[in-house]
């Protein structure tokens, strides 16, 4: 619970209302006793103002990516509240986990390329043809389990977000969180590959994901969501 500890009284000349700098200004400190009552006023210090202003600073930022910024990144809003990261990985493999139900191996699988979509604490995750996505690339449904449309059903793989993360960290951050969780089930929208996925996985273990089972979400395109 957070306690009144001193109050921050701003007083000004009266100035010309419509110019700003033409006033002048004094700020003063009043402590709060344990009784909710101010004691008395004393000058505000550049010490207390700069500590004020740090404090509030570290609150606000802290979560924000900073470091060199990684060429697969696209697109970048690190204003808190507006978060929005936008990349891609070109085709390859990855090391992909299954609940056992589904009677997939653990185990490493070609995958097509992936572009990613992430915000406050949502992920979202396009399938793409080609190895390194343009403007007019035409998006995917990504044909994985745990994934409906676009979006994905986060699961508890356990990875922490860093506090203090550079833009490579927290892209890594995000892949970790969608390729370490458990694999389990399909989204409500079914099947988003054209044949049984279950058989579409297990196919492109030894072989190059088939891109012809890749299914378009309603045209659109990288351009769509570089907003």
């Amino acid at each position: 619970m957070l306690i009144p500890r001193a109050a921050l009284i701003a007083y000004s000349t009266e100035g010309d209302p419509h110019d700003e700098s033409s006033r002048s200004y004094f700020l003063e400190v009043r402590a709060i006793g344990s009784d909710g009552i101010m004691r008395e006023g004393r000058p505000v210090t550049v010490e207390f103002m700069n500590a004020l202003v740090r404090n509030y600073s570290e609150s606000y930022t802290a979560g924000i990516p900073h470091g060199i910024i990684p060429p697969r990144l696209l697109f970048c809003n690190p204003t808190i509240g507006n978060e929005k990261y936008v990349w891609y990985s070109p085709p390859g493999k990855r090391v992909m986990f299954f609940v056992r139900d589904l009677g997939i191996e653990n185990g490493e699988y070609n995958v097509p390329g992936i572009v990613y979509e992430a915000g406050m604490d949502t992920l979202n995750v396009y399938a793409y043809k080609g190895d390194k996505p343009d403007y007019d690339t035409e998006l995917y449904a990504a044909p994985f389990f745990n994934v409906t449309g676009e979006s994905v059903c986060l699961g508890s793989a356990g990875i922490r977000k860093p506090e203090d993360i550079t833009y490579a960290g927290l892209l890594e951050y995000w892949e970790k969180r969608f390729w370490m969780t458990e694999f389990s089930h399909l989204g409500s929208l079914g099947n988003p590959t054209k044949s049984n996925l279950v058989l579409v996985t297990k196919a492109s273990k030894d072989r190059p994901f088939d891109l012809d089972e890749l299914k378009p979400l309603d045209k659109l395109k990288l351009k769509d969501i570089l907003k």
